[in-house]
């Protein structure tokens, strides 16, 4: 399993109450045993339920506030 870390700072915000960050296709791939995980405040991974939408040839992370994480994929 690969892996990819991001940043706060790399989310966007969509609306009013939705943060959302993209990812490749061509990167990540499909997507379809796609894991995340949050940063917690003692420095380690926790798996979260995010939605995921997908549009064209990306993929996107959506929560309500930017958080430091990372994603896990099949590569």
């Amino acid at each position: 399993m690969a892996q990819r870390t991001f940043k706060k700072e790399d989310f966007t915000k969509k609306d009013d109450t939705e943060y959302q960050i993209m990812f490749k296709v061509s990167e990540i791939g499909e997507g379809s045993n796609l894991i995340t995980e949050k940063l917690n405040e003692n420095g380690e991974y926790e798996t979260i339920q995010t939605p995921i939408k997908r549009f064209d040839d990306s993929i996107f992370i959506v929560w309500d506030k930017p958080f430091n994480g990372r994603i896990i994929f099949d590569k």
